[in-house]
């Protein structure tokens, strides 16, 4: 039988500290706990046991225990010579950047918030509430946007004056920078690109995005909460919102930085990049498991693609039948089945149009760890390829 993952791992990792030591057994080990069927999961849970326990640690004293070891294990990470060479590249010191004052401002949102929740459970007023929101445009507002405008503008020079600008030369077919690697702020939809074809990852999916962000307030619309933090009188669309901005941008932003090297292949932290290092993957597609694989296992129908129309239908509704039913299933009925069950009282509430917007947003949202969770375990690509027509999910 094979070994489970995670035994495989402690053993590996038990092995290298009985010959290497131990600091080379951490390595490995985060090496084994990055790759990314553990790193999203992870991170998911780390995100739902925040926003759990946001009251605890969102204190003062903890929040900087938490930021004092997670800055000791990023700086000491830059002692190996491998995490070095990813982070002292000038395109990403802004993920360093970027993850510090993520980090920050999430603490302070759910730190007011903790405060207001708080103070309603005791029958105190709001923190922001008697607050005179009134700003004078001259001298206050002109005289903090100068102040800015100073800073920023001296940071940028000691940036520029410190890191030498990636500019490269013009290009050339014949010397493709390997990896080939987006501006970290388009890492995120890079790394759709693998999982998805360029029409859903670079058009569809981003467009849903700006359409949800415009939507989510008017699709609850519940009073409480406006002006003012506040986590458990809106705990679904914060939580909704924590997960697509923290898991399906920031850790893919993240993953495309620290763990994706050499022709787009999967590295730990700690490894050096081999550009030679083969990536053996055999993708295979729903109508394969369908027609192919199912029948040669079970034995309950002859193996084979479908090559012929049939019932006056085309060949590749044939075909890629089973993969729509799924995805019907999956975008046209599960609702359904939600609003009469779970989703009750959310269907209630808000009714069936804007459910209906609801379940379209969130399910293309779910869709994306699903999918992604898919290729990494059983390396499957496409629901349904149409390929006559482009059409592949």
């Amino acid at each position: 039988m094979p070994m489970n993952p995670m035994r495989s791992m402690l053993a590996t990792s038990e092995a290298i500290a009985a010959e290497h030591g131990p600091l080379d057994a951490l390595k490995e080990t985060i090496n084994h706990l990055c790759a990314p069927y553990y790193f999203v999961p992870l991170t998911t849970i780390i995100l739902m046991v925040g926003l759990l326990t946001y009251r605890r640690w969102t204190k003062p004293r903890m929040a900087l225990t938490l930021l004092f070891a997670f800055t000791v294990f990023y700086v000491g990470s830059m002692l190996d010579h491998a995490f070095f060479l990813i982070i002292k590249k000038p395109d990403n010191v802004p993920i360093t950047i970027m993850i510090f004052s993520t980090l920050f401002c999430i603490w302070l949102a759910f730190r007011q918030a903790a405060i207001n929740d708080e103070r309603m459970t005791r029958g105190l007023p709001l923190i922001e509430s008697g607050a005179d929101d009134k700003v004078l445009v001259w001298p206050d507002l002109v005289f903090t946007e100068l102040i800015c405008l100073i800073l920023c503008t001296a940071v940028l020079i000691v940036w520029a004056i410190l890191l030498k600008a990636p500019l490269e030369p013009p290009a050339n077919p014949t010397n493709i920078p390997n990896p080939s690697k987006a501006p970290w702020y388009f890492l995120g939809l890079q790394e759709l690109l693998v999982y998805f074809d360029p029409w859903i990852a670079g058009v569809l999916l981003p467009g849903l995005i700006i359409v949800g962000l415009i939507a989510l307030p008017y699709i609850d619309k519940n009073p409480r909460g406006n002006g003012y933090y506040t986590f458990s009188q809106r705990p679904m669309v914060i939580t909704t919102f924590m997960f697509g901005f923290g898991i399906m941008w920031i850790v893919l932003i993240v993953l495309g930085t620290f763990l994706r090297g050499p022709n787009w292949n999967l590295f730990g932290p700690y490894e050096t990049w081999d550009p030679h290092r083969p990536a053996a993957l055999l993708n295979i597609n729903v109508a394969e498991v369908f027609w192919v694989v199912l029948p040669e296992k079970t034995g309950l129908w002859k193996p084979g693609v479908p090559t012929q129309a049939s019932f006056g239908l085309p060949v590749y509704l044939i075909r890629e039948a089973p993969g729509l039913f799924i995805l019907g299933g999956y975008f046209f009925v599960l609702p359904v089945l939600l609003a009469k069950s779970v989703c009750k009282k959310i269907y209630a509430q808000i009714g069936l149009i804007r459910y209906a917007i609801f379940w379209l947003l969130m399910s293309w949202m779910m869709f994306v760890p699903i999918k992604m969770v898919l290729r990494w375990l059983f390396n499957l690509k496409y629901f349904v390829a149409i390929t006559e027509w482009f059409f592949n999910i």
